[in-house]
């Protein structure tokens, strides 16, 4: 018999993989390919997403090439995405009609002032903020040359990541999945459709939406690339790395670090409404099961700082190199970065604000700088663990990370020291592509239940907090006086771009 693999499709922010794993959730190839993010002005944020489909497609014939398989050995096709990025396209020629405003563009901060943050929270779990879809697509349809009245009569199709990558797989399935769809401030938490009196507040034409449906089920059948393999899942990236941790229960939680840090703790079948900033989301649905409810927390930059670092300060050449500078020195030498490039998000929530260092003397080299960028991301992370602990009522004993940044040993001790709890990594730390694979294998019966996903779980990393929490506790006094620099420091009038 002809072994048969699962394909992943991980389109993220700054980059795709394409992954194959077999029934054991071994990886048999994985490619991968870097997209440009373009800033056309302070706050923008744009990809793309024609250019994104053209490289969907040059991975996934890398990836059954170097795995010297063929189409029909694939059982089924997932579908993980960053959320929230919104792509406007021609339903007849498929062609975008602008380019795709990323979940870290800050331009409709406008917008998101005068919303009804009760209205939205009650029915979406989302507080009114720049991250999700829907001033988005507003600010679109309001800014493009009658972009609105052909919305109206279907002409314009909106969709984020993953309904652009099925549409273009199918050849016009036009469709998302209830994670991603509870990321554009449109869908009501409870009935699990676009909320009409929301549509109307936004502005936003019924026409334009795609149908929703559940995380894991047959969508329909490619056409292109993979001809008649079922597409079989889509699953926005955070909710798919949580499936893939195998976080199955109530109260088991995990942290994927990549572009952003976002994590999110499993709260079952009844949405809990966050009372400290957090995001009440939908986790993942399996099928006509009901669905499973999620907290997320959620952290704007995190890898994207360390690329900074390298692309924007120009003090490392990659992105790895960042752990050995930082590991030249014992601590941050009274500095401390907050960065809020695209606002703070959870649980702060200030949209307005802006990235500062703080602390800056003659004694500072680029090593504490260094060492600032990857505790960053812990103390950011130890905000949004707070938060959690005190929404669900319990104290977190363990974090399960996942991500490409889980690579850097050294940030992992560091969110370890800051939690003061074990963090672990699994064997697989890029558990958004087995997320998605998970729920595609699922829905055409690749694999049989929940537990048979559980059995494929093993730990390939731990570690144990080893600073003192005396020291710790001071240190994060400074990290919340830093983050309240950044409020303050918010720009009035955004400068004009510079060539």
């Amino acid at each position: 018999m002809t072994e048969r693999y699962v394909l992943a499709l991980d389109q993220g922010t700054t980059s795709t993989r394409c992954i194959l794993f077999d029934r054991r959730a071994t990886v048999v190839a994985v490619v991968r390919g870097e997209h440009p993010q373009s800033y056309p002005r302070p706050g923008w944020v744009e990809h793309d997403a024609a250019r994104i489909w053209r490289d969907v497609q040059k991975l996934i014939r890398r990836a059954l090439r170097d795995a010297r398989i063929e189409a029909r050995q694939v059982a089924a096709i997932g579908i993980a995405n960053q959320r929230e990025t919104v792509v406007l396209w021609d339903r007849a020629t498929g062609v975008p009609v602008a380019p795709a405003i990323v979940w870290q563009d800050t331009r409709t901060d406008h917008l998101v002032a005068g919303l009804d943050a009760g209205l939205i929270t009650e029915r979406t779990g989302l507080p009114p903020a720049t991250y999700f879809s829907a001033t988005k697509v507003q600010w679109l349809l309001a800014n493009v040359d009658g972009l609105l009245e052909r919305a109206a009569r279907g002409e314009v199709l909106f969709g984020t990541m993953d309904t652009w990558l099925i549409w273009n797989l199918t050849g016009g399935a036009h469709l998302t999945d209830v994670t991603n769809a509870s990321r554009t401030m449109l869908m009501d938490l409870r009935t699990l459709d676009w909320d009409q009196e929301l549509l109307d507040l936004f502005g936003i034409p019924r026409a334009m939406l795609p149908a929703i449906r559940s995380s894991s089920e047959v969508y329909g059948t490619a056409d292109a690339v993979l001809p008649g393999v079922p597409i079989a899942a889509a699953v926005g990236d955070q909710q798919a790395a949580l499936f893939g941790q195998t976080c199955f229960a109530p109260g088991e939680a995990k942290c994927t670090y990549g572009t952003g840090g976002f994590l999110l703790m499993n709260t079952g079948t009844t949405p809990v409404r966050s009372r400290h900033g957090l995001i009440t989301t939908v986790g993942y649905r399996i099928g006509d099961e009901k669905p499973v409810y999620a907290l997320e927390g959620s952290i704007a930059t995190a890898g994207s700082l360390v690329q900074w670092f390298r692309d924007g300060l120009g003090l490392i050449s990659t992105a790895s190199e960042i752990e050995t500078l930082a590991g030249g020195v014992t601590d941050n030498g009274g500095c401390y970065i907050v960065p809020a490039f695209s606002g703070l998000f959870a649980p702060h929530w200030h949209s307005e604000a802006r990235g500062v260092i703080v602390g800056l003397t003659s004694y500072i080299t680029k090593g504490h700088l260094a060492r600032a960028v990857l505790e960053a991301t812990g103390w950011q992370t130890r905000d949004v663990v707070d938060a959690m602990n005190a929404d669900a009522g319990l104290a977190l004993t363990t974090l399960n990370v996942d991500g490409g940044m889980t690579a850097d040993n050294l940030l992992m001790q560091i969110v370890a020291d800051v939690l003061g709890v074990p963090v672990a990594r699994p064997m697989v730390a890029e558990t958004v592509s087995l997320g998605a694979a998970y729920a595609a294998g699922l829905a055409v019966g690749y694999w049989s239940d929940l537990r048979d996903l559980r059995g494929n779980r093993h730990r390939a990393g731990r570690w144990t907090p080893a600073r003192d929490p005396v020291q710790v506790a001071r240190e994060y006094e400074n990290w919340q006086r830093a983050v309240q620099s950044a409020v303050f420091f918010t720009l009035r009038d955004d400068p004009p771009p510079t060539k």
